[in-house]
């Protein structure tokens, strides 16, 4: 019995050295987010089918409109006289003009003749040589004269010319300045032509959205007066600045050859293409080192471990970056903490922020 009494007092320090030691810490939790190309709610916007091009039309030159024979809403050809210049003041120039290349060609007549006579003269021992230099000069003063006179003529005509104000291309009429009888100075707008031969749809999306979409991406666009009728539409631009107001960027897509019915103005469904591909992003956060070598915590959840992967940025918009290259779509990617972590470590189950 006292045997057993002094061995159970021996072993007591062991078992409260054991009983002591703290329970190893439990893997900390992650923030993170799923590599998604997809469109994710990116369904069905609205959008607007507008002029790819715009223009203000005017005059090079000072004057008073004679007429104005277009109205806002009205189409126009390529080459249909949208306004004219009162022509009297121009007519007076290009008269003048035309009288200045008349006494300029007497002149260089003259001129030849002056010449020819002194050549004669010279030739023959009559005349000198200093009389013939004279008429030489001379001569060469008219010459320059005429292309002078000439050279005004033809800038008279152009202003003239310049008077009609013609349609650069196919189009509507949006926007009317200036009415018959106003005065104008040079450069002035009189007309807003938007052309019809190139027209796009112009939406409005917020960041994020703007983020996932790459140029060259392909959409269906439907017709809201009439569902029936469709065309693809591929985006070429989006707007670098976010709107004031909405905090919204501007997306342009160019329609492929769109049917009558995509006339400018008219309110369309955009949707993406079937199989269309959008590009993953990222909050700019989860980016280490994104000056220089950019890379990202990438969960492997087999094993539940963390391993910094190298990937290539693309444009940034707000708090989201494109990821071009160096992510698989389904990729867990750490949000939050990204400082902490180390290569190989082991983390946590996914938790929201």
């Amino acid at each position: 019995m006292k045997i057993a009494l002094v061995l159970s007092l021996l072993a007591l320090p062991a078992f409260a050295e054991q009983a002591a030691l703290p329970d190893p810490m439990p893997a900390r939790p992650v923030v993170s987010e799923f590599a998604d190309p997809r469109a994710g709610d990116l369904v069905r916007f609205v959008g607007i089918v507008e002029a790819r091009t715009e223009t203000d039309l005017g005059f090079p030159m000072n004057g008073t409109i004679a007429e104005r024979p277009v109205e806002v809403g009205d189409l126009v050809h390529k080459g249909d006289i949208l306004a004219r210049l009162d022509p009297e003041d121009l007519e007076a120039d290009v008269r003048a003009a035309e009288a200045g290349v008349t006494v300029a060609t007497a002149q260089l007549r003259t001129a030849t003749d002056a010449r020819n006579r002194a050549r004669i003269l010279s030739a023959s021992g009559v005349g000198s040589i200093t009389r013939l230099e004279d008429a030489e000069r001379a001569l060469t003063a008219a010459e320059a004269r005429l292309e002078q006179a000439q050279a005004q003529l033809a800038r008279a005509e152009d202003m003239r010319g310049f008077a009609t104000l013609k349609a650069p291309e196919d189009g509507v009429i949006t926007q009317t300045f200036a009415e018959a009888g106003a005065s104008l100075t040079g450069g002035q707008p009189v007309v807003r032509l938007a052309g019809t031969t190139a027209r796009e749809i112009s939406i409005d999306v917020i960041e994020k959205d703007a983020t996932r979409l790459g140029i060259g991406a392909v959409f269906d666009a439907t017709l809201i007066a009439n569902t029936k009728v469709t065309a693809q539409a591929t985006l070429t631009r989006i707007d670098p600045v976010a709107a004031s107001a909405t905090r919204t960027r501007g997306l342009h897509l160019t329609l492929s050859d769109p049917p009558v019915g995509f006339r400018l103005g008219a309110l369309v469904h955009v949707s993406p293409s079937v199989g269309a591909e959008f590009g993953v992003v990222l909050e700019r956060k989860a980016i280490l080192d994104p000056a220089g070598n950019p890379a990202v915590w990438v969960v492997e959840r087999a094993n539940n471990t963390v391993h910094r992967t190298p990937v290539t940025l693309g444009e940034t918009f707000g708090a989201r970056v494109q990821i071009i290259h160096g992510l698989e779509p389904g990729d867990e990617v750490v949000t939050q903490g990204i400082n902490s972590l180390e290569d190989g470590q082991i983390v946590g189950p996914r938790v929201s922020e």
